[in-house]
């Protein structure tokens, strides 16, 4: 083995597919589109959920009611373990601090806290929920929340 041969021949991109560019080409005459038929012509194309002519599942599938879940607000959870490990004692959070840190999404609706894990540092919390075992491990640790209005 050369080391010198052993990148030629290969590359980073692959050229593209040209057709409609004579016999010559090997994609000339019908540009692999083959003879006749619906999808020789120029305008087609398979709709999104077509199955060949058979009923399309989102036919076949009965639709009932209604759901509400499209309006629902976004709730975001975050649990006081993740906020013991990630701030020191005394701390001031909100969604704001918890969204710059990278704990939390930027886009939501509400924050809610959760109480899995253990809190044994005192913290100050504003979130616009707060799970019960959340409430009384976070006033235990000496720490206090606050419920915020929907901004």
């Amino acid at each position: 083995m050369i080391l010198n041969d052993v990148q030629t021949g290969i590359q980073t991109r692959k050229a593209r597919k040209r057709i409609g560019r004579g016999t010559g080409s090997g994609h000339g005459k019908t540009s692999g589109r083959g003879h006749k038929g619906y999808f020789s012509r120029s305008g087609s194309s398979r709709r999104q959920g077509f199955q060949g002519g058979q009923m399309p599942l989102f036919r076949r599938v009965a639709k009932r009611g209604f759901n509400n879940r499209q309006f629902s607000p976004e709730v975001v959870v975050i649990n006081v373990g993740t906020l013991g490990e990630k701030f020191e004692a005394g701390a001031e959070i909100c969604p704001k601090v918890l969204a710059e840190r990278g704990l939390i999404p930027s886009r939501f609706d509400e924050l809610k806290v959760l109480g899995n894990g253990e809190l044994k540092i005192a913290l100050k919390i504003k979130a616009h929920r707060f799970s019960g075992t959340a409430e009384t491990q976070i006033t235990a640790a000496g720490g206090s929340f606050e419920i915020i209005g929907v901004e």
